[in-house]
């Protein structure tokens, strides 16, 4: 699988030159004259998926505070990731891992990887994303995958956008959607889900028979699909990709409009609501962790205020803090999903395999 939902950003973001977050605090020349023997700091180490971002200034801050360097360690997607930390179970390369979502949640606590550690400011973190009573992981972020759509297109065209599940399977829309492989790719997943939810198990099968007969397109990843096929991206444009409906994600008009050159007054790109997956990411306390402390105070800065207010511009995603707000390119170009669909993760985690080998064997062979 590629990488959650921020990755349409963070790949932009990495293609602009935002790479390596690895800071140091406590440097002699950052002291107060008089404070040269005073403690060195301790590192703690982050793992993550490659996506994961902050502003330098951001993670200084809590550097200088907690007394506590940070390394991160990227590690390839959130799967892979994660399979390095089940491997390494016990003897974690790092003190935190960050990014195991509600797709990959079961697996993660069922193969024991994390300490139990309630977080500082959990309170502030919305309910409704709190999965785990042991408090094994912490909510930092969410968003939702989406079908996206290009307005320019649907205008020339002089038809509706799609905005439901259901519209997707009809005449109008034949041969326009392109998405991602189900088994290789993060957002495929989440938009086989969202057909899961939606539509039960009972169901989600013929409802992807009759998208295959309405002509969809399936590409190995994100990347593929949303710059080169997808019709209303930037990247798409110079590609000329011919799709103008694509799996991706509920932050990407904010996206286009960061990045456009020019800037554009309003997003080129749209979001059909009723076609969504929520994810949700998480962060936990690895067992073993060399630097617990300081894996601690890690944890409860990812829900700190200054940090969820840093994350949507970073990694394109939602804070899940109640206090913390979204910046104006959200607000003003982004949508908001009132009903995505959701499947627990003790149901993803039973069926997930079964899913995937029954959606490759209908829609890819």
């Amino acid at each position: 699988m590629s990488t959650t939902k921020k990755i349409a950003g963070a790949a932009l973001a990495a293609a602009l030159g935002v790479t390596t977050l690895s800071a140091c605090g406590g440097d002699a020349k950052d002291k107060p004259a008089g404070t040269s023997d005073a403690p060195k700091s301790k590192t703690v180490t982050l793992v993550s998926h490659d996506s994961f971002n902050v502003t330098e200034a951001v993670l200084k801050e809590f550097e200088q505070q907690s007394g506590h360097s940070v390394k991160v360690l990227k590690s390839g997607d959130a799967g892979a990731a994660l399979n390095q930390e089940i491997l390494t179970k016990g003897s974690p390369r790092g003190d935190v891992f960050f990014g195991v979502d509600n797709t990959l949640l079961s697996r993660a606590l069922d193969n024991g990887i994390f300490t139990p550690y309630e977080a500082k400011g959990l309170a502030d973190v919305k309910p409704e994303y709190v999965l785990d009573k042991e408090h094994r992981v912490t909510p930092i972020d969410s968003g939702d995958i989406c079908v996206n759509y290009d307005k320019a297109y649907f205008a020339d065209k002089k038809i509706a956008p799609p905005q439901t599940l259901d519209d997707l399977t009809k005449p109008e829309y034949k041969n326009l959607l392109v998405v991602e492989n189900a088994a290789t790719s993060s957002p495929g997943l989440g938009f086989m889900l969202a057909s899961v939810g939606k539509y039960g198990e009972e169901g989600w099968k013929d409802y992807w028979s009759k998208l295959k007969a309405n002509g969809v397109e399936v590409v190995d990843g994100w990347e593929q699909a949303y710059n080169e096929r997808f019709s209303g991206s930037a990247g798409g444009k110079k590609a000329k990709g011919d799709r103008p409906l694509v799996v991706s994600y509920a932050s990407s008009p904010p996206v286009e409009v960061l990045y456009g050159e020019p800037q554009p007054a309003e997003a080129p790109t749209g979001v059909a609501t009723g076609t969504c997956f929520r994810q949700i990411e998480f962060a936990g306390l690895l067992k073993g962790a060399k630097n617990e402390e300081g894996g601690k105070a890690l944890v409860d800065f990812l829900i700190s205020k200054k940090f969820q207010e840093d994350m949507p511009l970073q990694m394109f995603v939602n804070p899940v803090t109640k206090d913390a707000a979204l910046p104006e390119l959200f607000t003003k170009h982004g949508v908001v999903v009132e009903k995505p669909e959701n499947v627990t993760p003790e149901t993803i985690a039973k069926n997930r395999e079964q899913w995937v080998k029954a959606w490759t064997a209908l829609v890819v062979k």
